[in-house]
């Protein structure tokens, strides 16, 4: 009998034929994961892996950096992913609960060398296998999985993303299944880090073991190949009360990018906070509210959210990224989030800082939540005059439920490329979304020109 690897493996291999809106989707996908990279390259704790490892850049490789140069492939993907995901703005993927995208496309970006013969649309096929495989060891763990505090970016996602890259580099299903497993055995990632460098670190850790456990497994390394079910494997440790296993798993003709997608991010900041951002700005429209008529703004989210947003009064801009005060203080008093409100500088404005008191935040209980995939997060809205208005929000903006335009993702795209101190320029936007067209992706030709025209350091806050 196949092991639940092994069925994953054979699925993404097999599934050779993707309908347009699931490359449409997939291209969508990669586009905003290389403008929040490009954000992301000036950030600190990009920053601080170049100074760790500068020697090995130094020395050069055969995978292009983001920052410029080049290194490794394992440590470009380091490198890579942990800038795609330094600023919060790269996508979400609900059935693995994790930043699926940040993991993946730097992954897949790691391993085109000089002398591969790479097309636009391999390539995205590839980014296509690495998300289902993550919907896959994602749907037998979660929620309870990332519930219980694992980053399911760190762990769910090195483990697809390697069925990904092992699809690009053209291996078996055995070696597949191989490079899985062995990226089991890499997974770690506690949400307790998150507000700290330690956080967007991790969709590095899990891109580089993606590409490390594929180059293993070609190399006649193995794991076990019932890791993911067997006991003392990774449900037994990482799955939690509520997992349920791969038990009858099975793969829909239709894949997951078209029945679930991704939620492209519209707001630079932790996902915890989104739906209640875009109900308090709803309401703000609905009922022209000045910031004069609030007494009390109240908030009702998951527990997970809850602990994920464990800052109140955050003391730097990673930590504002996870606090629902400053989100929704900033979100009301400017009527918009960007990339330049989460600066050492802007977090301490007076006027945010005195707004953020009148900000509550409470969850869920577990009897709420138990058996339910999702609860919509819910924004009460007290008034000087005694009113009291209510919204609440299944579904974030940049959901399938709730899409982004393709002038919104521009938008998004050109603030990513304003924020790295690069030319922002339509015509980049319109060529990486040809994508697909690419006949050859390498390290060395014009679609590298796009993400990596060499380090321009950010002006200071």
């Amino acid at each position: 009998m196949a092991t639940i690897l092994q069925k994953i493996a054979e699925q993404v291999l097999s599934r050779t034929t993707f309908s347009s809106l699931a490359m449409d989707r997939a291209r969508d996908a990669a586009v905003d994961t290389i403008g929040c990279m490009i954000a992301g390259r000036n950030d600190e704790s990009v920053a601080a892996l170049t100074r760790a490892f500068d020697r090995e850049i130094a020395q050069g490789g055969e995978a292009r950096l983001v920052t410029g140069g080049s290194a490794s492939a394992s440590l470009a993907a380091l490198i890579n992913a942990t800038a795609a995901h330094a600023l919060d703005f790269d996508d979400n993927f609900h059935p693995a609960r994790a930043h699926a995208s940040a993991v993946l496309v730097p992954a897949l970006l790691a391993v085109l060398t000089s002398g591969a013969v790479t097309s636009g649309r391999r390539f995205l096929e590839s980014y296509l296998a690495g998300l289902e495989a993550q919907a896959a060891i994602g749907l037998g763990v979660n929620p309870s999985h990332y519930n219980r505090g694992w980053h399911a970016t760190a762990t769910v996602g090195g483990i697809g993303a390697a069925a990904g890259v092992a699809r690009l580099l053209g291996a078996g299903k055995e070696v597949t299944a191989a490079a899985m497993s062995l990226a089991t055995s890499f997974a770690c990632g506690p949400k307790g880090q998150f507000g700290t460098t330690a956080k967007p670190l991790h969709a590095g850790i899990a891109a580089r073991n993606a590409v490390d456990a594929v180059r293993m497994a070609l190399a006649g390394m193995s794991g076990r190949p019932d890791i993911l079910e067997r006991r003392q494997g990774f449900l037994d440790l990482f799955g939690g009360d509520e997992a349920h296993g791969w038990e009858g798993l099975t793969f829909d003709e239709t894949h997951i990018i078209e029945s679930r997608g991704l939620v492209t991010k519209r707001h630079p900041c932790c996902a915890s906070t989104h739906r209640a951002i875009d109900a308090l700005l709803d309401l703000k429209q609905e009922h022209a509210l000045a910031a004069d008529d609030i007494v009390r703004i109240e908030t009702k989210v998951g527990i997970s959210a809850a602990r994920n947003l464990a800052y109140p009064t955050p003391a730097d801009e990673m930590q504002a990224r996870f606090s629902m005060q400053y989100c929704l203080a900033t979100a009301f008093l400017k009527g918009s989030l960007s990339l330049s409100d989460f600066t050492r500088q802007e977090i301490q404005r007076p006027e945010i800082r005195e707004f953020m008191p009148r900000i509550e935040m409470q969850s869920y209980s577990p009897e709420e939540e138990k058996g339910v995939e999702r609860l919509p997060h819910v924004v009460t809205v007290t008034t000087r005059n005694g009113r009291i208005y209510s919204k609440s929000r299944l579904h974030a903006k940049g959901s399938i439920e709730a899409p982004m335009s393709d002038g919104e993702r521009e938008v998004k795209f050109m603030d990513c490329l304003r924020w790295a101190n690069r030319h922002a320029s339509e015509a980049d936007f319109q060529r990486l979304g040809a994508l697909a067209e690419f006949e050859t992706l390498s390290r060395d030709n014009a679609f590298w020109s796009l993400i990596s025209d060499g380090p321009h350091p950010r002006p200071g806050p």
